[in-house]
Parts: structure tokens; C-alpha cells; sequence
């Protein structure tokens, strides 16, 4: 017949009742070392093999360029997250093209928002229309004047302190 033990109202408690139901259990048997036969050495040491290839790299690069997230980079290999972390961890050539592709699609991006904030002037612009009965082609200046939203955005993560949105609350007793 079973003991019956009562339950623990507090950890200390629940600490000591767990020592003793332990200490009536059985020792359990002591686990063999894992270590390869001398006929495999040099082979994988056994679990599933790792999908990667050293390809993947420079894919990897060319996808950060065109803005790919970690995610979406995931999904291109069919892998999960988790396991793209662990190949950023195992193979330094792939986490470096990441890291490469990544910071140079945000600079073009910080680049053109930077333009866009202060206004440009794009030369080699064709404009197309119809003069006298013929299709008249020239080359034209185009002039983007600056965009005040996208200078509010580069001013509020640049200089949050001096452009963050603040809100004023006046407190009254």
C-alpha cells in the first residue's frame, strides 16, 4: 500500500518532501560515456546532418541587399529562425554576408531619405510630347523639393531629444 504524502504549503516545505520521496527512490543506473568506436572517427559524430551550404552565403548577401529580414531569409531556406541563429553561429562567412547586406541596404536607405528630407535636382530625366504633329523627345532636370515628413523622421531618430513628439500634462492637486 501507497504512502500518502500531504501536500506542501510552502516552498521549504515542498523542498523537504521532494528530499525524502527522492531518497526512497531506486538510484538510477549511471549513464555510459559517449564516445565514438575508433572505426568512426573523423565522422559526423552522429544526429541529423546540417542542411547548410556554403552558397547560402552569398544568397544570404543578395537578399539583405533587397532588404530581406531574418525571417523572410528563414522562409527562403525552409528553415526555421532558430536555426538560421545557428548558422549565423557555426559559419562566420554567412553571418558576415548577412551582416554586409544588411547594413548596406540601410545606408541606401538612410541615403535616400536623407535626400528626400532635404531636396534634390535628378538629371538625365526624358520628357516625352507632341510638338507640331511630331513626337518630341528631350532630356530634362527634375527638382524634388524637400519633404517635411521625411525630415520630421530623420530629425526625431537622430536627435530624439530635441524633435521627439512631447506630450505636457499638467498635474492639478
Amino acid at each position: 500500500m501507497a504512502q500518502k504524502i500531504p501536500k506542501p504549503t510552502t516552498k521549504q516545505e515542498q523542498q523537504k518532501t521532494n528530499k525524502a520521496t527522492n531518497a526512497k527512490a531506486k538510484p538510477k543506473a549511471k549513464a555510459k560515456p559517449t564516445t565514438a568506436p575508433k572505426s568512426l572517427a573523423g565522422k559526423h559524430p552522429g544526429g541529423r546532418p546540417t542542411a547548410y551550404k556554403k552558397e547560402y552565403a552569398d544568397q544570404a548577401f543578395r537578399h539583405c541587399l533587397l532588404g530581406a529580414t531574418d525571417k523572410s531569409l528563414a522562409e527562403l531556406f525552409n528553415i526555421s529562425e532558430s536555426t538560421l541563429n545557428k548558422w549565423k553561429h557555426e559559419h562566420l562567412e554567412f553571418s558576415e554576408c548577412i551582416l554586409r547586406g544588411k547594413e548596406s541596404a540601410d545606408a541606401r536607405v538612410a541615403s535616400a531619405l536623407y535626400s528626400r528630407a532635404i531636396g534634390f535636382t535628378k538629371e538625365g530625366c526624358e520628357k516625352v510630347f507632341q510638338f507640331k504633329g511630331e513626337v518630341v523627345r528631350t532630356e530634362v532636370k527634375e527638382y524634388y523639393p524637400p519633404d517635411v515628413s521625411s525630415g520630421i523622421f530623420w530629425l526625431k531618430n537622430r536627435q530624439p531629444g530635441l524633435w521627439r513628439d512631447r506630450q505636457a500634462v499638467a498635474h492639478e492637486n
